[in-house]
């Protein structure tokens, strides 16, 4: 053999060792696959996708991107956005916006609005007082002397006709001792005819007369007819049983016509006067049916009737007085007693209805949230009608089975107006003052910029026109505009509210001007800026 034929075959072999190595490497590694070693799992399994951030976006929810971290003014860092994170859909205009990882840290609630008969019970503080025409007053109505008292105490029970006081009068005397000898004259001339016994007939009866319209008693008058003695002392009674609430009557007291000597209190019935609010008032009715609670007897609930509603008004406490009667069984219900008074208000069939939390009442206006979707809140006025404890009627702006804000809804109206009023400040900027941003705060490039394009301009719109008027007084502009691209609006002439008056400065009839203006409330468009002469270039705000 050759030494060029030896140095082929040693090529040869050591080719063919290199390919049978190479084919043993790779029986291990199958072997090791199907083992289902660490390593060729991770081969066969995909990894997971990383989610693309696009940009960082202002913590205050200002309008404001950063391609880079970065921190605001306050110190806190901006937030991440990432890939399918962001909305692009723009909220409507009659709408408010706000990110689902917002809504959920405000703790939003939603109920819907339902049909439902409101039954509400109207609550008052009220006093128990004596029943006016049960109350009682023992006058003599001639001069004299009070001789004995029988009841010598105020709060002392009475009966009907037990004897109270005993009193002495001259004048009474002398109209007994009239009637005694009238009426033994009167006895006297009965045989006789005639003008004699008329007259004495007359006489007898004006002086009887005089008796009882002193309040003297029939059994007093009977006895005196019939003894013909005139009496010293004058026994007066109670007219009623109750108890007494007033005496001033004092053995041996000299007494002139027409004194109270005592007051008498029938307090078998009581009135309980309760102060209802003026918003309930109108709700109120007599012949319904009222609860009374006394704190003296907290396990008792005393039922009466509404029978008078008061035509006047505290002004210091806003209230009207309306009349409870109540039965008085035991007298458990003392005059001044405190009470507790519910008043049922029954309804007027089912209404629509909210929780009385949705509604937001700004003193002129009553605004409720709609929820439109998912993050989106639609403002509405409302008219309101009658209410219960938890909810009211909705008359206009809400609908049956449309679902409203109930809980975070103040939040809400505070995160809307945050929005507007930066947004303004934004809009001011743009005059040409704005200062200048560093280069972390630029819009992000490429695609980053695309993504803050698609986020929500600020609230003001653009447009050009013509000034035909304006007047100082009443603080408005009338002015002959283009088309206004954010509204959707066609070129017209429009009166619009100025922000202030200092606007006209430099301002004139026929003069052409840009102008910025907002929607202040429904219907009311206020200009916030004017500047003379049309731009040139074109309107940054005109897709917004």
């Amino acid at each position: 053999m050759n030494k060029g034929a030896g140095l082929s075959l040693g090529i040869l072999a050591v080719a063919i060792a290199a390919g049978g190595g190479y084919w043993l490497g790779g029986s291990k590694n199958a072997t090791h696959q199907a083992s289902g070693a660490p390593a060729a799992v991770a081969a066969s399994e995909p990894a997971k996708k990383e989610r693309k951030l696009l940009y960082y976006r202002n913590p205050m929810g200002l309008p404001d991107t950063s391609p880079v971290p970065k921190k605001d003014p306050m110190g806190m860092d901006y937030i991440a956005v990432y890939e399918g994170e962001q909305d692009d859909e723009p909220a409507a205009a009659n709408q408010i916006k706000i990110s689902v990882e917002k809504v959920q840290k405000l703790g939003v609630r939603t109920e819907a609005a339902q049909l439902r008969a409101l039954d509400k019970v109207v609550r008052a503080a009220g006093r128990v007082e004596p029943d006016e025409r049960r109350i009682y007053a023992i006058s003599p109505k001639f001069e004299g002397y009070v001789e004995r008292l029988h009841v010598n105490v105020t709060g002392q029970p009475v009966g009907k006709g037990q004897p109270l006081f005993e009193v002495y009068s001259p004048e009474l005397v002398s109209a007994q001792r009239e009637y005694a000898i009238a009426a033994q004259g009167v006895e006297s001339l009965k045989g006789a005819g005639g003008a004699a016994q008329d007259g004495m007939k007359q006489l007898a009866d004006s002086s009887l007369l005089r008796l009882k319209n002193w309040d003297i008693s029939e059994e007093q008058v009977k006895a005196l007819a019939k003894s013909g003695e005139a009496r010293r002392a004058l026994t007066f009674r109670s007219p009623v049983a109750g108890i007494v609430t007033e005496k001033k009557a004092l053995q041996g007291m000299r007494f002139m016509p027409g004194e109270a000597l005592y007051q008498v209190a029938d307090l078998s019935a009581v009135w309980v006067v309760a102060d209802v609010f003026e918003q309930d008032i109108g709700q109120v009715k007599t012949g319904a049916k009222a609860k009374v609670r006394i704190n003296a007897y907290p396990d008792k609930t005393f039922e009466g009737t509404i029978t008078y509603v008061y035509p006047t008004l505290k002004a210091e406490t806003r209230t009207v007085p309306v009349r409870v009667e109540l039965p008085n069984p035991g007298q458990l219900l003392k005059p001044a007693m405190f009470a507790q008074v519910e008043l049922p208000v029954g309804g007027k069939g089912e209404v629509v209805t909210v929780p009385t939390s949705a509604v937001i009442d700004s003193g002129t206006r009553r605004i409720v949230l709609v929820q439109a979707k998912e993050g989106r809140f639609e403002p509405r006025e409302v008219k309101l009608g009658q209410r219960s404890d938890n909810y009211v009627e909705v008359q206009e702006g809400v609908r049956n089975g449309e679902p409203v804000v109930v809980a975070a809804n103040f939040l809400i109206d505070a995160e809307s107006n945050l929005k507007a009023a930066v947004g303004g400040f934004g809009h001011a900027s743009h005059g040409g003052s704005a200062p200048k941003q560093d280069a972390a705060a630029a819009a992000p490039a490429g695609e980053h910029a695309g993504h803050q394009e698609s986020k929500p301009a600020a609230v003001g719109h653009q447009a050009e026109g013509t000034v035909e008027g304006f007047d100082v007084k009443a603080g408005t502009i009338s002015i002959a505009h283009g088309p206004v691209s954010s509204l959707k609006w066609p070129g017209m002439t429009m009166e619009f509210t100025l922000a202030n008056p200092g606007l006209l400065s430099g301002i004139k009839p026929g003069l052409a001007i840009s102008f910025e203006f907002v929607e202040r409330k429904p219907g009311e468009w206020v200009i916030t800026t004017i500047r003379p002469g049309a731009s040139k270039t074109a309107n940054p705000h005109a897709g917004h």
